[in-house]
This record gives C-alpha cells, sequence and structure tokens, in this order.
C-alpha cells in the first residue's frame, strides 16, 4: 500500500533571538548571538552567568490576564506558538474539523517553573497553605498538549513525549505515525521548554555549561548553554493540504529513532545511537546518503557530543561526512532543551525555502576530532533540496528528520 505523503503547512516560532519566523529568520541569516546574561534568575553563585531567554515575548500579546493565570510559560510559549502556525497554516475557526486534530508535543521540563514557584511560596510563607490550590494543577508536562487542545478547541490525540533533547523529533515522528495510521488530519507538532532555575541549576551541577557562549566543534568548546523557546509545525496528509488548497511549505521524508543504550548523559564515542538514527530515517525516507545537501547539527558545545557528531557524520555519509555542510544553530539560541529539535525543523524549512544554510557562530579554533563543515560564522547560499536534522538527548536517545522541498504532486 502507498505511503501518504506528509507535508508542513505552517511554524510558529519563540526563540532567544527573536519571536515569529520574520524576525527569527533576520537575527539567524545576521548571525546573532542569543547567549546573554541571565535576567530571571540570580546566578550570583553560580559558575555560568549567560543563557538563552526570550526576552521579546509578552503574554498579554497573547492571552487574557484570566488565560495567562491559568498557564505556565511553557504552555503559554507552545499555544502562541501554534496560534502563529495556525495562522500560517492558513486555518481557523471552522476551516478543518477539530475532531480530526491531534497535538504532539515534546518537552524535557515540562512546567518547571510551577515547581520553582511552589518551593518560593512555601518556604518564604512557611506553609503549603501558601502555595495557591491551583498552582500544582499547571505542572505535570502533561498539560502543555491539553492546554492547546483547550484553547483552541481541538478534539484529538492530546499526547507528550518528554524524550528531553529529541523530544521535538519524537513529536515530530510520531505525527508522521499518526496522520498514516488514519488518526488524524492535521497535527500540531512541536515542543516548547521554559528557561527555570531547576534546569540551570541541574546543568551547572553536571558541570555541562559554557561561561560564556556557546562555540559548537570548536575546540575550545566548554559546554551548552540553558536556554528556552518553543517551536511548533502544522502537519498533514498532501491529500488533506491540498484540499484545502494550503500553502506547502516543506515536504516530511521521514524519521529514525534509536537508544545508544550506553549511558545516563554522555553518549557512546563510536555513535552507535546516532548512525541508527540516521540510517532508519534514511530507510524510512526512502532515499540515500548522497541526497541529503545539508545537516542541522544536534551540536550541543559540550566536547563529547560534538566529537560523537563528527563521528557519525563521518560514517552516515562516508567520504562526505567531512564535506557535507553541518552546522550547529543552538551556537545562537543556547540549547531549548524539548523545543530544540522543534526550531530546528523549522529552520530547516527556512533554509530550504531561502536556499540559505545558517552558520554555526563563536567559531574560531578547528578541532582535528570534528573534522567537519561546521558552516562557520556566516550563513551560506547554496542550492538545497533535501536535508537531515539530528536530536540527541539523556538516555541515549537519539533522532533525525528528513525534510525536502515540495516536489509538486
Amino acid at each position: 500500500m502507498e505511503k501518504k505523503r506528509i507535508v508542513v503547512t505552517g511554524i510558529g516560532l519563540i526563540t532567544p533571538i527573536g519571536t515569529g519566523e520574520k524576525a527569527f529568520w533576520a537575527a539567524a541569516i545576521a548571525s546573532e548571538n542569543g547567549v546573554r546574561p541571565i535576567q530571571s534568575i540570580d546566578v550570583s553563585d553560580y559558575k555560568t552567568k549567560t543563557g538563552g531567554e526570550v526576552l521579546d515575548f509578552n503574554s498579554s500579546d497573547w492571552f487574557t490576564a484570566e488565560e495567562s493565570s491559568s498557564m505556565g510559560r511553557s504552555s503559554q510559549f507552545a499555544v502562541a506558538a501554534t496560534r502563529m502556525a495556525l495562522a500560517d497554516a492558513g486555518i481557523s475557526d471552522g476551516t478543518i474539523d477539530p475532531w480530526r486534530v491531534a497535538v504532539s508535543m515534546g518537552t524535557t521540563m515540562g512546567e518547571p517553573q510551577i515547581l520553582d514557584e511552589s518551593v518560593r511560596k512555601k518556604y518564604t510563607g512557611g506553609s503549603e497553605e501558601s502555595i495557591p490550590a491551583d498552582l500544582p494543577r499547571q505542572y505535570p508536562c502533561g498539560v502543555i498538549p491539553a492546554n492547546i487542545s483547550r484553547m483552541l478547541g481541538f478534539k484529538g490525540p492530546s499526547v507528550i513525549l518528554p524524550a528531553a533533547c529529541a523530544a521535538g523529533n519524537y513529536a515530530i515522528g510520531y505525527a508522521m505515525d499518526l496522520i498514516r495510521l488514519g488518526r488524524a488530519d492535521v497535527v500540531i507538532a512541536g515542543g516548547s521548554d521554559p528557561f527555570s532555575s531547576i534546569a540551570f541549576t541541574g546543568f551547572n551541577r553536571l558541570l555541562a555549561t559554557t561561561k560564556d557562549v556557546c562555540r559548537p566543534f570548536d575546540k575550545e568548546r566548554n559546554g551548552m548553554a540553558v536556554s528556552e523557546g518553543a517551536g511548533i509545525l502544522i502537519i498533514e496528509s498532501l491529500e488533506h493540504a491540498l484540499a484545502r488548497k494550503a500553502r506547502i511549505r516543506a515536504e516530511l521524508l521521514g524519521y529514525g529513532i534509536a537508544c545508544d543504550a550506553f549511558h545516563m548523559t554522555t553518549p557512546a564515542e563510536d555513535g552507535c545511537g546516532g548512525i541508527l538514527a540516521s540510517r532508519k530515517a534514511l530507510d524510512h525516507a526512502g532515499v540515500s546518503p548522497d541526497s541529503i545537501d545539508y545537516v542541522c547539527a544536534h551540536g550541543t558545545g559540550t566536547p563529547a557530543n560534538d566529537k560523537s557528531e563528527a563521528v557519525i557524520a563521518k560514517t552516515v555519509f562516508g567520504d562526505r561526512g567531512t564535506k557535507i555542510p553541518m552546522s550547529s544553530i543552538k551556537s545562537m539560541l543556547g540549547h531549548t532543551m524539548g523545543a530544540a529539535s522543534a526550531i530546528e525543523a523549522a529552520a530547516c524549512i527556512l533554509m530550504l525555502e531561502n536556499d540559505t544554510v545558517l552558520p554555526t557562530i563563536n567559531y574560531e579554533n578547528p578541532d582535528p576530532l570534528c573534522d567537519i563543515d561546521c558552516v562557520p560564522n556566516k550563513a551560506r547560499s547554496m542550492k538545497l533540496q533535501t536535508v537531515m536534522s539530528n536530536a540527541y538527548a539523556f538516555a541515549g536517545n537519539t533522532s533525525a528528520i528528513i525534510l525536502s522541498k515540495f516536489k509538486g504532486e
């Protein structure tokens, strides 16, 4: 039986370098750095003083005061980005069957700011009664897709995939499955994570954070930058998109997921998990390694990840492994956790549309262990047809998705 073709018809972005597609793209092609001194929490006692915060997001632009008070920051990001993506896709009330719309979201931390606030209230107020009764209901990570469904009236499956830093790709892959299985016509897919003292403290304790900026693949790289944001894709079958005369922004060809089963926080040096995920994605998409024009790297800026990802590229692409453009936009955004690969998927669509590869900024010192073409410091114009986007996570979770320009019916 012929597989349904899957397309992307809308994107929504909230990032440290810009909220909305236009602001994000303008900043990204200008190589702007969104990793800055932290403003939202007191970091005076921390080794790390920088991270990626979204400074241009105002909840009052998207929600009433009552709506804002009912959701944590991750849900606010997710709902706002979904509204952007739906508008981009030309979907409004009454234009599609709400019972046939699913929500597939990824996250790492869920709503950690709710826990932050609860702890502060208890230990400054001196009792559990100081915590508002409605606050704990905002905390479980499943509220993120539930809030999208509730706020926008969608009745289909509503799923959260807390697959850490690969969660966005997992959510996008699950969206493909829902459509091909006939469980939904349209899927809102992506990821969302807010900045929090919990995440910032945790990664500091792991000694995984940079002291200044994120410099993936550079010999002097010294860690990742904790960040926040959201990315949403509107995913539907080609048949459904054509029937409603939607603008098709890209075709989603396939995905692959795997696990290296090696260590809770460190990737296997031989890259076995990433290699398997990439090969599964290529097989699922029905394309060869030679057809991939560009790779959007996981590229966290940690010594272990970047070295492993270079091994993966050289294994999957052979002689092209050191030549194929492979950049990390985390150099500009920091690590937006469960939102990262969803944001990167949207960025890949913009790169395909503009025939432009975004750069790895802050790159100064080549590392022989990362002997790849990381598109250093400046965006590069080049013809693009098919691209791969990698995302790896704690516990050895690995993933890859493949996107292409829409070739027509």
